[in-house]
């Protein structure tokens, strides 16, 4: 499950990105000044966009924690979504990339692979995730999950649930049921390169659509 994600583009973009969808961004707590991320990883803080009570079209840019606290102290930071509504504490979590980690392809390494995902033709997802105010950390939020795509079940035996551009207006709208917007991407929706092996020099890398690891295609991002 993901454990590690990537956010780039700062927070003129992200507006713009949703002023495109008719969605409003507001700054309850003032605009955050966004810092390029390649690595935003477990209990980091990074920016999440959350319901507006009683407005819909609307989003609250705010800045918190990523996980809280379980009951064994492990940290929370993805959850499954699976015969649950979430009808409170909704939020988006802004993202351009996201890290799934696998056994090494190479026998002579011991670290595992580290595989990039990003969405086709899109600068920014969002990861459908809640929140919650916590004793221990105050307020944080966790990813959801799913039964994986066919982009991602090559890479893992589960997969955080991303929206279509479409339903984020209905995320932020308690009103609509979660279930119906909870769905795997299409095939070939998530462009993967091996994270390791990306050079700025043009060296080869593993990359392509979708599919299998070992049928990728040599290219660029």
């Amino acid at each position: 499950m993901c454990n590690d994600y990537r956010l780039r583009v700062d927070v003129a973009s992200i507006v713009e990105d949703f002023a495109d969808l008719k969605i409003k961004i507001r700054f309850g707590e003032g605009a955050p000044n966004l810092q390029a991320r390649e690595d935003i990883k477990i209990t980091d803080v990074a920016p999440i966009i959350r319901t507006i009570e009683g407005v819909r079209g609307e989003g609250d840019m705010v800045h918190r924690r990523w996980s809280w606290p379980g009951l064994n102290k492990r940290p929370v930071y993805n959850f499954r979504s699976e015969g649950r509504e979430f009808s409170s504490n909704r939020c988006l979590i802004v993202a351009d990339g996201f890290y799934e980690f696998t056994d090494p392809i190479d026998p002579k390494k011991k670290r595992k692979d580290k595989w990039l995902f990003t969405k086709k033709d899109e600068p920014i997802f969002c990861i459908a995730g809640i929140w919650r105010d916590t004793p221990e950390v105050g307020e944080a939020f966790t990813m959801l999950t799913m039964e994986p795509g066919p982009d991602i079940a090559p890479y893992h035996d589960r997969q955080i649930v991303i929206l279509d551009r479409s339903a984020w207006a209905d995320w932020l709208d308690p009103s609509v049921s979660a279930k119906s917007l909870i769905k795997a991407l299409r095939p070939a929706h998530c462009r993967w390169s091996k994270s390791g092996d990306l050079k700025r020099n043009g060296a080869r890398v593993d990359q392509g659509w979708g599919g299998e690891r070992n049928t990728c295609r040599a290219g660029l991002s």
